[in-house]
């Protein structure tokens, strides 16, 4: 099941493993996070998809953080969805966890409309003409905006979702307004903000965003997530958040 160029990650939750190419794009901590920020506003039993879904880190994640849910991964790459779907059958959760290959572009055809309780997402950070390109195709496809844009992820977010579903997504702080512009003309409310920071003196590198598709205007504002401490150590909440404290 797991390929000579592949390896085996430990995701230190319920036992839950995660094949990875070390060639490919592999997850971060931002993927960690979404999971755990995204929890906190899924109900028991929802209807979840995942775009732009990599290796199915945040769906194997959100079998352990969520009760009772169903989460579609959906990656346009093919080699990477079949890694993914190899990881849902080692962790035998295909009873939670689906895996398809196809284009977000097309998700309203492969879905159909107002059918998902919450959506997940953890884009390609960079437009496509910012910033140098990586040469491996893979990691150029899941760091720059070549195969979907932040509009394509948020338009297609507020049709698929239904009403009072919810959108997470993790992004860079610079592109905060342009998120809070098109969820609002795809009539997705945003309701929730936090900032990541490096440390408590460092400036916020990532930004959590939580939106409900015809939601009230209210947004409030979480406490800033510190992931280290002044002397370089990880903070207690993302210990927790890694469930290193257990």
């Amino acid at each position: 099941m797991i390929l000579p160029q592949e390896r085996l990650d430990d995701l230190q939750i319920n036992n839950l493993k995660l094949i990875q190419n070390p060639d490919w794009f592999c997850f971060g901590v931002d993927a960690v996070l979404l999971s755990d920020f995204a929890k906190k506003g899924i109900k028991k039993g929802a209807k979840i998809l995942d775009l732009c879904s990599g290796n199915g880190i945040i769906p194997v994640l959100l079998t352990a953080k969520t009760e009772n849910t169903h989460i579609t991964g959906l990656e346009i790459q093919s080699e990477v969805a079949e890694m993914a779907n190899r990881s849902v059958l080692l962790n035998k959760i295909k009873d939670r966890v689906t895996m398809l290959c196809g284009d977000l572009k097309n998700s309203i055809e492969l879905f159909g409309k107002s059918v998902f309780d919450a959506i997940t997402c953890n884009p390609p950070y960079k437009e496509n003409h910012g910033g140098l390109q990586n040469k491996t195709d893979n990691l150029t496809i899941a760091r720059h905006e070549i195969l979907c844009s932040l509009e394509d992820i948020i338009n297609v977010s507020g049709t698929l979702l239904k009403p009072g579903g919810k959108l997470f997504m993790i992004h860079r702080p610079e592109r905060l307004a342009d998120i809070l512009c098109l969820m609002r003309s795809c009539k997705i409310e945003p309701k929730r903000l936090r900032f990541v920071h490096p440390s408590p003196s460092k400036t916020a590198t990532m930004i959590l965003v939580e939106g409900a598709r015809q939601g009230n205007p209210k947004l409030f504002l979480d406490p800033p997530l510190y992931v280290h401490d002044e002397k370089g150590n990880y903070t207690n909440e993302i210990n927790e958040i890694y469930g290193r404290n257990k």
